[in-house]
């Protein structure tokens, strides 16, 4: 195309003018457009868009927005969008917008004159800029082609936006790396400043590198609240998956690529000559075990024993009633994966009292509980992979995850039993529980622990809460209440 000086904005769109009207004429255009429009030209031409006229479809009512808006992955980056180009659009008489991967403009924010100027020509929330809804446009092409793209003047296949300028760039999910919307910035031909392409392809990459953060985020608490159900897995192979299929970790290591293929339905992922993968889900993602050809799958062991007065454990989602004395025997085992010999549970169990005796009966019983092959011997472990509510809260607190320790912990460890190993490990939970709340100094976990029995009963951990509570919020009557019937 015909060399042009950055300033002759005007020259440069009668340019663009007469090379649009030759392609659509069928003769050959005496100044090529570029490649990436004339690709674009040709897949709306292809959608059938009329050149001369059109109208973006309004696919969401104004009550929808909203809802459409805070259910999208670029809710959290508005702020970082806003500040980086809002301020900018508003001196250049532009305007900031945000579509979602489909297209659709779900924000739009700038200077008001541009912004009602723009509600003529259908930019506003809730249409859809796509090129085979509106041809050649920024927010479509940049979607289309996957890259930054300015569309200035003419190079729009709609005549109806020739006095338009847009700039867009595609913003990607830095978990799947998919295109998840589109940020643009458009105003008047005569007001595009050359830099904004630039600008706007920077505040792209930045709200890409805070979606990381926030994933990075996501990522570290799943392992930390999961952990334990990988190392449930002892010598099976097995891996912690995101709700997405990436491999967070792994045992052993590097026996996974780093993205696991989801199935769209059941729990079996083909792994090739070695057998096929068993998907569990979790709260948060995904447990996969190796399941060889041939070899029964690992059964799961449930034991939420945190403020139970009643013992009841889930093997394979099914329950198994247990006398006390059996479930005092699940915590210590859960607690020691690595196992523990028979005068090793005797003093758990009963103190310097116990007899090696005793225990085996005791195991033996448990053997019939379970069923076969739940428990193995020398020294005695569980077969099983354990999922247990007192082993999570350890495991969240090791992690530095205070508010998800709290959150988890529904009250004292089995608080019938007076078993030796067991009560050091209950009095040891709480405590620790209870002391990293009160240094983390966060509202949600006292007000999580404050909801269990042992905080319930805690005067200084109601006064920090008291505290720290705004005067109008309305958990300040409960605790002012406990304050006044605990107070001597």
């Amino acid at each position: 195309m015909e060399a042009v000086p950055a300033d002759d904005e005007l020259r440069r769109a009668r340019i663009l003018a007469r090379a649009r009207e030759d392609v659509l004429s069928g003769d050959r255009p005496a100044a090529t457009p570029r490649e990436i429009v004339s690709e674009s030209w040709r897949r709306s031409l292809a959608a059938r868009v009329d050149p001369e006229r059109g109208d973006p479809p309004h696919v969401y009512s104004p009550s929808e927005i909203g809802g459409i808006r805070g259910r999208h992955p670029l809710a959290g980056v508005i702020p970082v969008l806003r500040e980086t180009l809002v301020a900018i659009a508003d001196e250049a008489m532009h305007m900031m917008i945000v579509t979602d991967a489909q297209g659709h403009i779900l924000w739009r924010e700038g200077q008001r004159d541009v912004l009602r100027r723009a509600e003529g020509v259908g930019l506003v929330e809730g249409t859809r800029w796509t090129e085979d809804s509106i041809g050649t446009n920024a927010m479509g092409t940049a979607l289309a082609a996957d890259r930054a793209v300015q569309i200035h003047s003419a190079e729009h296949l709609v005549r109806t936006y020739h006095s338009w300028t847009c700039a867009a760039s595609p913003i990607h999910d830095p978990d799947s790396g998919e295109v998840i919307g589109a940020v643009d910035v458009t105003g008047p031909v005569r007001t595009f400043h050359p830099t904004t392409l630039a600008l706007v392809v920077a505040a792209a990459r930045l709200a890409e590198s805070h979606l990381g953060a926030q994933l990075a985020v996501r990522n570290e608490r799943l392992l930390a609240r999961n952990l334990t159900h990988l190392i449930g897995l002892r010598d099976e192979p097995g891996a912690l998956l995101t709700p997405t299929g990436r491999v967070l970790a792994a045992n052993p290591p590097n026996w996974l690529p780093s993205r696991v293929e989801l199935p769209d339905v059941g729990d079996r992922v083909a792994l090739g000559d070695g057998g096929e993968g068993v998907l569990e889900q979790l709260a948060e993602g995904w447990l996969m075990r190796l399941h060889r050809t041939g070899s029964p799958p690992r059964p799961v062991l449930s034991l939420p024993f945190l403020g139970t007065t009643r013992a009841i454990a889930c093997l394979d989602g099914g329950p198994v009633r247990l006398t006390l004395r059996h479930a005092e025997v699940l915590t210590l085992l859960a607690l020691r994966r690595d196992g523990l010999t028979a005068d090793e549970l005797a003093a758990a169990l009963h103190g310097d009292a116990g007899k090696a005796v005793t225990v085996r009966a005791e195991m033996h019983r448990l053997r019939v509980a379970l069923g076969a092959g739940m428990l193995r011997t020398q020294p005695y472990r569980l077969r099983a992979r354990v999922d247990a509510d007192f082993v999570s809260v350890r495991a969240a607190l090791a992690a530095g995850h205070v508010r998800d320790a709290a959150r988890a912990y529904r009250g004292p460890l089995l608080p019938r039993s007076e078993a030796p190993g067991v009560r050091e490990e209950r009095e040891l939970l709480a405590a620790a529980l209870r002391r990293a709340v009160l240094d983390s100094r966060d509202v949600e976990a006292m007000w999580a622990l404050a909801g269990t029995a042992d905080g319930a009963d805690d005067p200084e951990l109601s006064q920090r809460l008291l505290r720290a509570l705004p005067a109008c919020d309305p958990r300040r009557p409960v605790l002012t209440a406990r304050l006044t019937i605990t107070a001597p």
